[in-house]
């Protein structure tokens, strides 16, 4: 017998992280935690953010993040709200965490970003200035290479 788990077994918990990543998504300005999504997902929450980090290459609260700064770029670029507004909007309790994490995601602070997007997409339509825009973890990781046979 493998120590690897059964087929049907790893399908099944593929789609429980697939549920949980979904959630994310749809949540992503509700308080969520690593514990609640992990009830959600009748996980113990390291059981889930070591099986997400291997599924997904990050855990479950760096996508959380991740998420809720992309959220923040469309609506900074928007410029109709404060970077504080932008911050509470998007489910971030704490505004020296989001400029911090959106510094380390984006390479420079909300405030700076806002001044230079709404020049640098201008005129572009959202879905483009989104694509164009949208960060990217671990830029210094590098690029995965082809799949293996």
């Amino acid at each position: 017998m493998t120590d690897s788990p059964a087929p049907a077994q790893r399908l099944r918990d593929l789609a429980r992280l697939r549920r949980v990543r979904d959630r994310i998504d749809r949540e992503y300005a509700q308080p969520l935690d690593v514990e609640a999504l992990a009830r959600g997902a009748h996980m113990s929450a390291g059981h889930l953010s070591r099986e997400f980090r291997a599924a997904y290459g990050e855990s479950p609260y760096s996508y959380l993040m991740t998420r809720r700064i992309e959220r923040a770029m469309t609506l900074l670029r928007r410029g109709d709200l404060s970077v504080t507004e932008v911050c509470f909007a998007v489910g971030c309790s704490s505004l020296g965490t989001f400029s911090t994490r959106f510094t380390e995601l984006v390479g420079m602070p909300p405030s700076t970003y806002r001044r230079r997007a709404a020049s640098k997409t201008a005129g572009l339509p959202p879905c483009v200035a989104k694509q164009v825009t949208r960060p990217v973890r671990n830029r210094e990781a590098p690029a995965p290479g082809p799949p293996l046979a």
